[in-house]
C-alpha cells in the first residue's frame, strides 16, 4: 500500500496556520508529512515564506504520530551543511524520531538572497555530494574538521544527538542526481511520477530504499474555482524542473508563465472534488514504483476542507492503491 502524505506548502501559509494544517493532517490520517524550505513564493499570489524549521519545530510539539520531512531543504548555499546537521539533530530529538531530513541542490529563487551567485548545475550538485558527507559525518557523532572543494569545517562537534539517526533524503532530477542519491541517500525524492530515475536510483546504490513523490491537488465543490486557484498560484508548477531552479524571484516565475492557460494547469493537476480524477493522478506514480507521495493542497486558506475531504473520501479510495 503507498503511504499518502500532507505538504505543509510554506509558501502559501503563515507559520501558526502551518501547525494548524499538520495538526489538521495527523487528525485526518495521512501516513506522513513534508515541509518546502523556502526563502520566497513562487508566484506573489502565494503570499508567504516564513522560516520551515521553526515551524517544524512547532509542528513536532503540536503533533504526536504524524512523521515529519523537509522536502527539501538546500545544504549548501543559504545553510552551511554543519548548521543543518545541528538543525536536523535537534528536529529529530524535539519530533521523537519522526523526522526525516530530505535534501536537494537548491534553487536560485531561494539561495540568492545571501549574494554568493547562482553556480551551474554539475557545481551544484558537487557542493550537495560534498554537504550531505559533512552532515552524515556530524550526524554519526563525529568531531569534524574537514576542508573540502566547496566547504570547511573546522573542529565541529553535535553536542545533542537523536538516538534514532535522521535518515536523508536526495531529491533527483536525472542521471547525475541520481548518482548521489543511490551513493549517498536512505531514501530518494522526485516530484515527477518517472519510473526512469527511480531506475537510475537503484543502479547507482538505492536498490530497496524509499522513494517519496510528490503531486499537487486542488479540492474545490466547485471545480471552476478550483481550476482558477490553481492557475492563479500553481501555473509555475508547468515550467519543469531546468525552468524553476533558475528563476531569481516571484517576477521573472510570473513572466515565465504569463501565457499559461488554466486548461494547461487543470492538464497537470487535479481540480475539483471528483476522487476519481485525484486517485487517476497518483496511480502513476504508484505505477512508476514510488512507495510514499505527499499531496499539495493548492490554496492556503483552503486546507481545512481539503482535510476533512481527504478523511472521509479521499484517503480511503488512495490507500486501495
Amino acid at each position: 500500500m503507498v503511504r499518502i502524505g500532507y505538504t505543509m506548502m510554506t509558501e502559501q501559509a503563515g507559520p501558526r496556520e502551518l501547525v494548524g494544517h499538520a495538526v489538521g493532517a495527523e487528525r485526518a490520517g495521512f501516513d506522513f508529512s513534508v515541509t518546502s524550505d523556502h526563502y520566497s513564493p513562487w508566484l506573489a499570489s502565494q503570499g508567504h515564506s516564513p522560516y520551515a524549521w521553526s515551524v517544524l519545530g512547532a509542528a513536532a510539539q503540536a503533533t504526536s504520530r504524524l512523521p515529519l520531512m523537509t522536502y527539501v531543504t538546500c545544504p549548501t548555499t543559504r545553510y552551511h551543511p554543519a548548521v543543518v546537521a545541528q538543525k536536523a539533530a535537534t528536529l529529530q530529538l524535539l519530533s521523537g524520531g519522526r523526522f526525516r531530513l530530505g535534501l536537494g541542490s537548491g534553487e536560485n529563487l531561494n539561495e540568492h538572497v545571501v549574494g554568493r551567485g547562482w553556480p551551474t548545475a554539475p557545481v551544484r550538485l558537487e557542493k550537495l555530494a560534498e554537504a550531505i558527507e559533512i552532515i552524515r559525518a556530524l550526524l554519526g557523532g563525529e568531531e569534524l574538521t574537514f576542508h573540502g572543494s566547496h566547504f570547511d569545517v573546522d573542529q565541529a562537534k553535535l553536542w545533542d544527538l537523536p538516538d534514532t539517526p535522521v535518515p536523508i533524503g536526495v531529491a533527483v532530477s536525472g542521471e547525475r542526481s541520481c548518482a548521489v542519491a543511490g551513493r549517498l541517500a536512505d531514501l530518494v525524492i522526485a516530484t515527477e511520477p518517472r519510473g526512469e530515475l527511480l531506475a537510475s536510483f537503484d543502479r547507482h546504490g538505492g536498490a530497496g530504499k524509499p522513494r517519496v513523490g510528490q503531486l499537487p491537488v486542488c479540492y474545490d465543490r466547485d471545480r471552476a474555482k478550483a481550476v482558477e486557484r490553481a492557475h492563479d498560484q500553481f501555473r509555475w508548477a508547468v515550467g519543469g524542473w531546468p525552468v524553476n531552479s533558475e528563476l531569481p524571484g516571484p517576477s521573472g516565475f510570473a513572466g515565465a508563465t504569463r501565457f499559461v492557460r488554466p486548461e494547461d494547469v487543470a492538464e497537470a493537476i487535479p481540480c475539483g472534488s471528483d476522487v476519481g480524477r485525484f486517485v487517476d493522478a497518483v496511480r502513476p506514480y504508484v505505477d512508476a514504483g514510488f512507495t510514499e507521495v505527499a499531496l499539495v493542497q493548492v490554496g492556503g486558506d483552503h486546507q481545512e476542507p481539503f482535510l476533512d475531504w481527504a478523511e472521509a473520501e479521499l484517503l480511503p479510495a488512495l490507500h486501495a492503491l
